[in-house]
């Protein structure tokens, strides 16, 4: 695609929108703010919008967008060799004083590249120079595994937004060059200056130590505000009818979830739970409801908000049809459930990640099969027609019962959806989405092997044979393959950083890719780390010691819960198995 096509496109796209920031660039600190994937995706990315409003409430700065071309128009513009533009301006990235990345998945990671080299940057940080823009990379994946992305960032932000644009922006300003530049966001929370550290590797492969340099912190420690109570609730900015979601508000609720689930990174790394206030996020919703129909409240636990009942209600009242992410089962309430179906929704989603009592104790799942129905008949009395199940494979201790038990409890909530849609007429749909446990840094499961492929192959073919021919219950199960990869992404170190750059080139073909790299995968997915010195991750402190991951699992293994204070309260007849 040439550059005056670019701008075209960018002036229709524009157009379209509501809401977008346009600000002279003179004297301006200026910010192309790339999300690695196209419009459609990125315009959904609720941590764009939000890093979007942050740097362009502060007077000083100017920050554009910029994303992905669809596919056939990126083969376009690299036959063309056409530089790439921002969405507002229409200005060269490279131009920019900074390229700033939001990167949510594992997947985008050879997207960063490509980004990078329509823009006409050197790939690698040390084949840049001054001349360039700043190349900062952050994103939920950063802070929890930063060291794939390391060779090809400046800095590394990791942590929330909120705190991270604002301390970017003050030492740019008060900096005399980029080593001036390094050293005073070295000495800020939550940035990570790759090029400050050294890593010494032992003869088995394994990391021996982070070597920092130029007085560099070890570990970094990532940054997050304390609380919320002044904040104003990360929400939509930018509405636009050419989005996966459509003109949605998609508004934050609560920060956080106190379950402490043993494989879920984002239970951990965003403790703790913190609300939003209940006036900031109706009001927020009060000025968008002239271009949104629909609300999405974003949480990891929605639920968790004292006030989530108010919430709900009002945003009823404002002709809101409410969409809700993935709702925690034990705070399913006779109440939520009832404002979700008089906002017109007709489908919920909620994880019972699987289907024995005894494997959600290992996982630290704290909800029962029996509290599982008892929602779902909670969900189908209401009115709710249709359910989306998470479950995964894969987990320490599963065996084929555990797979017979994902089976039975699915049809059981099929039958309780049978006998609510007779009086009704219409007969709904569970689908089912099932995914291969990825052990992931930051969690009870960081030193855990990936479970081998053959062995996840035939846990897959197991399922599919146990669920095959049942009406209106659909099972969709990822691949081993897709999970082998994303592994590797989130396992590795600096040393992966080749097969990303070879993935880039060859469109996405992993394998091929890692054997070209030279990079043995099976050396980050299927070893036992439990007794590496330090794990890739480990440079970063995301504020929960080794210790208590490891004193999780062994909690898991023994098949016991970590029960939140609102559960030890309402189990007070479990209290005796707890340690």
């Amino acid at each position: 695609m040439k550059l005056w096509q670019q701008r075209d496109r960018a002036r229709e796209i524009l157009a379209r929108e509501v809401g977008f920031v346009q600000k002279p660039h003179g004297g301006r600190l200026r910010v192309a703010l790339a999300f690695p994937n196209t419009y459609f995706v990125g315009m959904s990315n609720l941590g764009l919008q939000t890093v979007y409003a942050l740097f362009n409430a502060i007077p000083d700065v100017v920050c554009e967008r910029v994303f992905l071309p669809p596919k056939q128009e990126l083969q376009a513009q690299v036959a063309d060799r056409s530089p790439l533009v921002t969405l507002e301006s229409q200005t060269l990235v490279a131009d920019f004083d900074v390229l700033a990345f939001s990167v949510s998945f594992e997947w985008d990671y050879t997207n960063v590249l490509t980004l990078m080299r329509l823009a006409g940057l050197p790939l690698r940080a040390a084949d840049r120079t001054p001349r360039h823009p700043l190349v900062v990379i952050g994103g939920a994946v950063t802070f929890v595994n930063p060291e794939p992305l390391a060779p090809f960032a400046d800095v590394i932000a990791a942590g929330e937004g909120e705190a991270l644009v604002p301390a970017l922006v003050s030492a740019i300003a008060g900096a005399a060059g980029r080593d001036d530049l390094y050293a005073r966001l070295a000495a800020e929370r939550g940035f990570y200056v790759p090029s400050l550290y050294d890593v010494r590797y032992a003869d088995d492969g394994t990391i021996a130590e982070y070597v920092p340099r130029a007085g560099a912190p070890l570990p970094v420690r990532k940054a997050a505000v304390k609380g919320t109570e002044r904040l104003e609730p990360p929400a939509t900015s930018i509405f636009t009818p050419d989005t996966e979601f459509g003109s949605r508000l998609l508004v934050e609720v609560v920060r956080g979830c106190a379950n402490l689930c043993r494989f879920c990174w984002a239970g951990y790394n965003y403790l703790p739970v913190r609300p939003f206030e209940t006036s900031r996020i109706l009001a927020l919703a009060e000025r968008a409801r002239t271009h949104a129909s629909r609300v999405g409240l974003v949480s990891i636990a929605l639920c968790d908000h004292p006030d989530i009942v108010e919430i709900l209600t009002r945003l009823v009242d404002m002709g809101y049809s409410i969409s809700p992410a993935s709702l925690r089962l034990d705070d399913l309430t006779e109440p939520i459930v009832r404002l979700l179906k008089a906002s017109g929704e007709r489908s919920l989603t909620i994880a019972p990640e699987t289907g024995s009592d005894r494997l959600r104790r290992v996982i630290n799942k704290t909800v029962t099969n029996d509290e599982i129905l008892d929602r779902a008949r909670l969900i189908f009395e209401s009115g709710i027609e249709n359910l989306k199940l998470y479950y995964m494979i894969g987990f320490p201790t599963e065996t084929d019962d555990d797979l017979v038990a994902i089976r039975d409890l699915t049809l059981a909530m099929r039958e309780i959806m049978v006998e609510h849609a007779r009086g009704r007429g219409r007969l709904g749909r569970i689908a089912a989405s099932v995914n291969p446990l990825v052990p992931k840094p930051g969690t009870a499961y960081q030193w855990l092997p990936m479970e081998r492929g053959a062995d996840i192959d035939r846990k897959i073919r197991r399922l599919r044979a146990l669920v095959a021919g049942v009406d209106n219950m659909h099972f969709s199960i990822k691949s081993e393959r897709q999970s082998f990869y994303q592994a590797l992404l989130s396992l590795g170190d600096r040393r992966v950083a080749p097969a990303i750059e070879a993935a880039e080139r060859n469109g996405g073909h992993w394998r091929a890719a890692v054997d070209e790299a030279g990079v043995d995968a099976d050396f980050y997915l299927f070893r036992d780390r439990a007794n590496d010195p330090v794990l890739p991750w480990d440079v970063i402190d995301g504020g929960l010691k080794a210790s208590f991951f490891r004193a999780e699992y062994a909690k898991g293994l023994r098949e016991e819960w970590t029960l939140p204070p609102k559960r030890l309260q309402e189990n007070a007849r479990l209290l005796p198995i707890l340690p």
